[in-house]
């Protein structure tokens, strides 16, 4: 059997110079022209069938094997986020505002490095693999566009995977859950319109902000009172703005938050009582509210029959401290549109070590990763992709 993970240790040089170079270059979604150039070129360079400006500026990558088979979707993202990097290494980033501060990145270099492992097996291969390298997961729909692109035909995939570095873990340790691993995410706005005038004279006034408060306390009853006690949900207001002057009272005020569950029903119940709440408040307090809704993204749902095959692939792994099972947050991932109509797996590969500080969390300006944790991720995906299209 192949040696992936001598194959991954071989190419952790060029894994690091290759990470470290998207970390300094960083681009937000949609806007990922540079990184996407460099997939391409080395996608080209390898010999796979590639094509660029799916969902804008995603790069597809098709490696046909001699024999026919499955299609197997292998998905790494590439976009960066709106942080300004507070790190010190000698690859921070050098865009203004910019930085990789979730690991695509690294996502990112690993794809590469698993195309390089694989592509010389062609001949052993009874199947496809399809390498797609998506942009703007970060909440701007990538996934979506990719998918309205036709990534899930010509050909369709059978299977698909996608990995994580996590920080929330240490280098050594692996995830790969059974059935939901991630969370549905909604998004919500919610404007209060009132009647305002002068702060000494509240009694003249329909008071929004008053509105706002009660709302925003009596939202967080709808977990501990409405959402049974062994189920999984999150309602988050994150943004309250109204008035600009400290004397008067405005006429309108938003709230803005996310709502995060794991099942459909669940998310139907949350989302009725938060009308509920946020409509019957409103009309007590003689104000009028207007909600909109926006879907990001629907939950993550692994296949428990490929969870088990990445977990009994891990297990054997050098490095591998420890495998788990039950991995799950509410943290979402639009993957769930590319997971939704074919069986998938998407698991995480600890990335943090305390010792060196390398264990700050996903999205803070002085996030970084131990990068041990390439040579693993690279290695259990190509193990992970192989047991499915080698023979």
């Amino acid at each position: 059997m192949t040696d992936f993970y001598a194959l991954a240790k071989s190419l952790e040089p060029e894994m690091i110079a290759r990470r470290r170079d998207f970390h300094r270059h960083p681009e937000l979604g949609f806007q990922e022209v540079r990184t996407a150039g460099i997939v391409a070129q080395e996608l080209n360079r390898l010999g796979l069938e590639v094509r660029t400006g799916v969902g804008r500026t995603g790069v597809v990558g098709l490696m046909e094997g001699d024999q026919p088979g499955p299609t197997v979707l292998l998905r790494f993202d590439m976009d960066a986020l709106p942080i300004t990097e507070a790190n010190t290494a000698d690859y921070i980033s050098e865009t203004s505002g910019v930085m990789h501060a979730c690991g695509h990145d690294a996502h990112t270099a690993v794809g590469l490095a698993v195309a390089k492992m694989l592509m010389p097996m062609r001949k052993q291969m009874a199947g496809t693999l399809k390498f797609v390298f998506q942009p703007a997961e970060e909440g701007l729909g990538g996934a979506a566009a990719m998918v309205k692109d036709d990534v899930m035909a010509s050909p369709a995939p059978e299977r698909s995977l996608a990995l994580h570095v996590w920080n929330d873990k240490p280098v050594g340790w692996v995830a790969a859950t059974d059935g939901p691993c991630m969370a549905a995410a909604d998004k919500f706005t919610v404007t209060l319109f009132g009647k305002g005038g002068h702060g000494a004279s509240p009694y003249q006034t329909q008071d929004p902000l008053v509105a706002a408060a009660q709302i925003v306390s009596a939202l967080q009853t709808i977990v501990s009172r409405n959402v049974d006690a062994l189920e999984n949900a999150v309602l988050s207001v994150t943004s309250v703005k109204g008035g600009e002057a400290f004397n008067v009272i405005p006429d309108s005020v938003t709230l803005m938050g996310t709502v995060r569950t794991f099942k459909p029903e669940v998310r139907a119940r949350v989302l009725r009582r938060f009308d509920e709440i946020v409509q019957g408040i409103a009309a007590a307090m003689q104000c009028r509210a207007e909600a909109v809704w926006q879907v990001t993204t629907p939950a993550v749902v692994n296949d428990a029959t490929m969870s088990a095959a990445v977990r009994q692939s891990a297990q054997s792994m050098p490095g591998v401290t420890h495998v788990s099972a039950d991995e799950r947050t509410m943290g979402s991932e639009d993957m769930a549109y590319m997971m939704s109509t074919v069986p998938g797996c998407y698991f995480f590969v600890g990335s943090a070590n305390a010792e060196k500080g390398l264990n700050f969390p996903h999205h803070h300006p002085r996030f970084d990763i131990d990068e041990r944790a390439l040579v693993q991720a690279a290695a259990l995906m190509a193990t992970a992709a192989a047991k499915y299209v080698l023979k």
